[in-house]
């Protein structure tokens, strides 16, 4: 029986099993995929596990998506662009390191009828996953990508891989049509990104790259104000159908079934 993981800390958020344990189902898999809560220094065994086939396949999740990379034989084009993992998996006895979040972003947005092209757009975190929003921004032909990080050192950093990228201040609120929380802010109860919401006009778009829970602080204030919002759900599922097609060389269905699936 193949066995898959996704591994992250905190991990209990993760719906990736319920979604991955559906499909393999549904087409009749012999595999079982189920979730890990790991410690960095961790990593090195468990691709090794990977190596020696005892591991099928890895998702990985915060806080790990760069931090595995130097574990890792070879990158994909897309993760050696953004220097961020999200699927891991065994080719020629080769552990490679691969990113579907790019594709997950784009496919999400696509889903809504969300139109970027021309748009402004402020990206809230330089973390794991803004490398690919930034990546997927571009493809789309944004007409500017700003972006907010709580330490601006690490926005720096980010700008030196993506020049075009203006770098705002945190807690400053500059001209947009569409923000992005790309940061964990918003996983545990209660939490919220301390922004002046009045200041917001309505007109604007919320995106939340969270999908668990459903609706974020962030979101619930961008409600508040009439503004059009968005959780990560999609790019969660889109980014999932890649990694799965991937391990198991079949694109699942993405149906009402699913959908519901993970309300």
């Amino acid at each position: 029986m193949k066995k898959y993981l996704v591994i992250g800390n905190p991990i209990q958020h993760s719906l990736s099993p319920k979604l991955h344990n559906y499909w393999i189902s549904k087409n009749n898999i012999a595999a079982f995929y189920d979730k890990k809560k790991l410690d960095i220094s961790e990593l090195k065994n468990l691709i090794k596990e990977v190596r020696e086939k005892k591991i099928d396949g890895i998702n990985v999740t915060v806080p790990f998506k760069n931090s595995v990379i130097p574990f890792l034989d070879k990158l994909s084009s897309e993760a050696e662009k953004t220097q961020s993992v999200n699927t891991i998996y065994l080719k020629d006895e080769n552990v490679i390191g691969h990113n579907t979040d790019i594709e997950g972003f784009e496919l999400a947005i696509k889903h809504i009828n969300y139109e970027i092209s021309d748009k402004k757009v402020l990206l809230l975190g330089a973390g794991g996953v803004s490398p690919s929003i930034i990546v997927a921004l571009n493809k789309m032909n944004a007409k500017k990508i700003l972006i907010s990080n709580r330490t601006q050192s690490k926005a720096e950093i980010l700008k030196k891989t993506f020049n075009e990228i203006q770098i705002v201040e945190w807690g400053v609120i500059p001209d947009f049509d569409m923000i992005i929380n790309a940061t964990s802010l918003g996983l545990k109860k209660d939490e919220n990104i301390e922004i002046d919401y009045s200041k917001i006009g309505s007109d604007k778009f919320f995106y939340d790259v969270i999908y668990n829970p459903s609706e974020t602080g962030f979101l619930k204030s961008a409600k508040k104000i009439g503004s059009k919002t968005e959780n990560g759900k999609k790019m969660f599922i889109y980014q999932a159908r890649a990694s799965f097609k991937i391990w198991n060389t079949i694109e699942p269905k993405i149906d009402n079934d699913v959908m519901e699936l993970l309300n």
